[in-house]
């Protein structure tokens, strides 16, 4: 019986190691397992996180109907932060009208710091809700107790000034009809003309606190300015439907810092108005270009430092622009991706919504579909570093919302160059 070939050392050893084929398979297999592992892992905690956060904000919204008004307050700062610091669409849709309940009743019996925080959180909702139907649905939920409690004397100037605001952005973010507009405007003007010269042609001596709500007023009043177009502007400064550039020149004047320097954002988008236009500002030119060169070299001592040197930085651009028309240059980076303010309503749109979500506006441009397309900024760039519920999250909603947010957002920024002339 023959036997078999023995196998030498170098065959058994050759044997003993895996072919270079097997080798890869079984390599890339242990590393694809491994990555798969480590994005579960990772998307699993990322779900975990955002439970977390959804649980804390369900919590925190059922304090606003506690009965200890500090507590109340608390609950309507603590939803503020968290809703700045988080673009949550879905979660705030799903639960806008508890909210709306909640800020309503904050509204009609709070102290001064509850209604401040309610209107404030108002806003900051309609922010988060954008382009969708939600928004126009909280407009109309609080635009009435808002207009009563900003128009109501007893109230204290620092929450009449805060639902000034809060109008203003939620009717801009919720596209509001024109009609609708123009009243709210008329409103704001009958607050703020408390600033204008008296009859002997002095300005009015007023309190800081009156000051600053005649400030709020003027800067809504300007924010829906920017959302009508530029030709029924001018046809109704013409018919006096508006105050004219002279009038609300007399608020260069005033005695407090705030109304000045709103003022002089407000002539600046006016300027940018009757210039696209081509109409002519009329004999008031000199006058105000005279104001404001006095304001942006003004070194009265009986101000403040800190106030003449705000107030000379604003007017210097100001001035700029009306006499050499040069719009200064604004660009606002955020992650790797660069917003450009081109125009003054679009600097006086940004400078609002700052006012509204603070460093938590870099957010915002970054995933908001509606701000986005509001100031024309490309689609939102997704990084590996990206949070992963944060990509499923733009992904499910973009469809939604990018149809709602282009008309929407467009309609408001470009509508005041479109004549329509034929609404009126």
């Amino acid at each position: 019986m023959p036997k078999g070939k023995r196998r030498g050392k170098s065959e058994r050893y050759e044997r003993a190691l895996p072919n270079s084929d097997e080798e890869s398979v079984n390599d890339n297999a242990s590393i694809f397992s491994s990555d798969t592992k480590s994005v579960s892992d990772e998307n699993e905690g990322d779900e975990f996180l955002q439970d977390q956060f959804e649980e804390k904000l369900i919590e925190t919204i059922e304090g606003l109907t506690q009965k200890s008004a500090q507590g109340r307050t608390t609950c309507l700062l603590n939803l503020s932060k968290s809703l700045v610091s988080k673009y949550v669409p879905s979660f705030v849709s799903d639960r806008h009208f508890t909210m709306c309940d909640g800020i309503e009743r904050c509204l009609k019996k709070g102290g001064v710091a509850e209604r401040s925080a309610a209107a404030e959180l108002a806003s900051i909702i309609c922010v988060q809700l954008g382009a969708e139907d939600a928004c126009e649905e909280v407009c109309n939920a609080l635009k009435p107790v808002l207009l009563t409690t900003a128009s109501d004397a007893s109230v204290a100037p620092v929450v009449r000034g805060k639902c000034c605001q809060t109008l203003a952005l939620i009717c801009f973010l919720a596209n509001s009809e024109m009609g609708d507009i123009l009243s709210l405007m008329h409103n704001f003007e009958t607050f703020f003309s408390g600033s204008f010269f008296k009859g002997d042609g002095s300005a009015p001596t007023l309190s800081p606190e009156i000051g600053s709500f005649h400030a709020a007023a003027l800067s809504a009043w300007g924010l829906l300015l920017t959302t009508i177009n530029s030709s029924t502007i001018v046809m109704m400064m013409q018919t006096k439907s508006l105050p004219s550039i002279g009038r609300l020149a007399q608020l260069l004047e005033s005695q407090h810092l705030e109304v000045r320097m709103t003022a002089g954002d407000v002539l600046a988008v006016l300027y940018e108005i009757i210039k696209f236009e081509n109409e002519d500002v009329g004999e008031e030119y000199d006058e105000i270009v005279a104001n404001l060169r006095s304001l942006a070299t003004d070194s009265h001592k009986y101000r403040a430092k800190k106030d003449r040197k705000q107030q000379k930085a604003s007017f210097r651009d100001i001035l700029l622009y009306i006499e050499d028309d040069v719009m200064p240059d604004s660009q606002i980076k955020f992650g790797k991706e660069v917003l450009d303010l081109d125009s003054w309503a679009k600097r006086k749109q940004y400078d609002t919504l700052c006012s509204i979500l603070g460093p938590g506006i870099n957010i915002h441009l970054a995933e908001n579909y509606f701000l986005r397309d509001l100031f024309e900024i490309s689609d939102p760039i997704i990084t590996n570093a990206t949070n992963n519920h944060a990509q499923n999250h733009i992904e499910k909603f973009r469809k939604k919302l990018q149809n709602a947010a282009n008309f929407k957002a467009r309609t408001i920024s470009r509508g005041r160059n479109r004549d329509k002339r034929s609404e009126f």
